[in-house]
C-alpha cells in the first residue's frame, strides 16, 4: 500500500471539508487513490463532509488598502487566533482587499469569483480559501467589505490586525488619520446624531423611559428625563460630538478639532474582528486532542 502523504490529506480535505482524520483514513482504505478516498467520505459522511465549513469563524484580521482615492477594508475570518497570525491566511486578506479596491465586487459572493490564485490553488479567490481550509486546517470565510473610490481623500488606520478603520475626508491628513485613531479607540455608531441608527435610538429611549418612570415623578419631568438621556447617548455614539481623544483640555469635540483644522469628514467604516458573532465553546486544544485520541483509537 502506498504511504499516505500529509499533502495527499490536505489535498483530501481542500476538496471535502471533511476532518483530517477522516480524510485519512478514507486514503489508507483506498489505498492512497485520492477519487475513491472522496466517494468513501461522500458516503460515509454525507453532509457531515462539510464540517470545516459549519464551524464558527468569530477570529480573523482586518485588512486595508489604498491607492489614491480608492481604497477598501475588508475582514476575513477564521477559527483561531493562531491561525490569524498565518502567512497564507495574512496574504489572502491582503489579496481579497486589493481585489476589492480594484474590482468593485457587488458583494462577497462576486468578489470570491475573482481571479486569484496562491499557494497552488486557484483559479478563483474561493478556490484558494477552499484550498487554504485544508491545508491550514481551520474554516475561513470572508465576512465584509467597504470599497471607497474617488468621493474624497482616504485615511486609514488598522490597530493590529483586529480593528481597522477607513476615513474619506476633505482637508488635512493628519487630522483624518487622527480621527481613524479615535474612531478606532472609541467606537461610534455613525458620523452625527442624525446618521444614529433609528434601531439604537429607540432602544436607547426605551431603556431611558423605563428607568424614568421608576423615578416616581411627575410626566412631564419623566419626559424631560426621557429626552435628556437620549440626547446625551446621541452625543456619545456620534464621531463629531464625542469627546476627541488627543484633546488637550479633555473638553475638545471631534467636530471642534476638524473645524479648526479646516476638515471635513464625509464619512468612515470601523471593522472589529468577529464583532456580533457569537463564539462556541469549544476551542482549537480540544479540537486537537479530539483529533489525538481519534488516531490512538485507529
Amino acid at each position: 500500500m502506498p504511504a499516505i502523504t500529509a499533502s495527499m490529506v490536505a489535498e483530501l480535505r481542500a476538496k471535502t471539508d471533511a476532518p483530517m482524520m477522516e480524510c485519512k483514513k478514507a486514503l489508507t482504505e483506498a489505498d492512497g487513490d485520492l477519487g475513491r478516498a472522496e466517494e468513501i467520505l461522500r458516503v460515509k459522511l454525507g453532509n457531515k463532509a462539510g464540517k470545516a465549513a459549519a464551524r464558527i469563524t468569530a477570529e480573523g484580521v482586518v485588512a486595508a488598502v489604498v491607492d489614491g482615492t480608492t481604497g477598501a477594508l475588508v475582514e476575513i475570518n477564521c477559527e483561531t487566533d493562531f491561525v490569524s497570525k498565518n502567512d497564507s491566511f495574512l496574504a489572502f486578506a491582503k489579496a481579497a482587499a486589493e481585489l476589492v479596491a480594484k474590482s468593485n465586487p457587488a458583494d462577497v459572493a462576486a468578489l470570491s469569483a475573482l481571479p486569484y490564485s496562491q499557494d497552488g490553488f486557484g483559479p478563483t479567490l474561493e478556490d484558494v480559501r477552499k484550498g487554504l481550509i485544508g491545508k491550514i486546517g481551520e474554516n475561513m470565510s470572508i465576512r465584509r467589505f467597504k470599497r471607497y473610490a474617488g468621493g474624497g481623500a482616504l485615511a486609514h488606520y488598522l490597530h493590529g490586525t483586529r480593528i481597522g478603520v477607513m476615513v474619506e475626508y476633505a482637508g488635512d491628513g493628519v487630522a483624518a488619520k487622527d480621527v481613524a485613531m479615535h474612531v478606532a479607540a472609541m467606537k461610534p455608531a455613525a458620523l452625527s446624531s442624525a446618521d444614529v441608527p433609528a434601531e439604537l435610538v429607540d432602544k436607547e429611549r426605551k431603556i431611558a423611559t423605563e428607568k424614568a418612570a421608576e423615578s416616581g415623578k411627575p410626566a412631564e419631568i419623566v419626559a424631560k428625563m426621557v429626552e435628556g438621556s437620549v440626547q446625551k447617548f446621541l452625543k456619545e455614539v456620534s464621531l463629531l460630538d464625542q469627546v476627541f481623544v488627543k484633546a488637550a483640555d479633555g473638553k475638545q469635540t471631534v467636530g471642534a478639532m476638524l473645524k479648526g483644522a479646516k476638515t471635513e469628514v464625509k464619512g468612515f467604516t470601523l471593522y472589529v474582528v468577529g464583532e456580533g458573532i457569537e463564539k462556541k465553546a469549544d476551542d482549537f486544544a480540544a479540537e486537537v486532542a479530539a483529533q489525538v485520541a481519534a488516531a490512538k483509537g485507529a
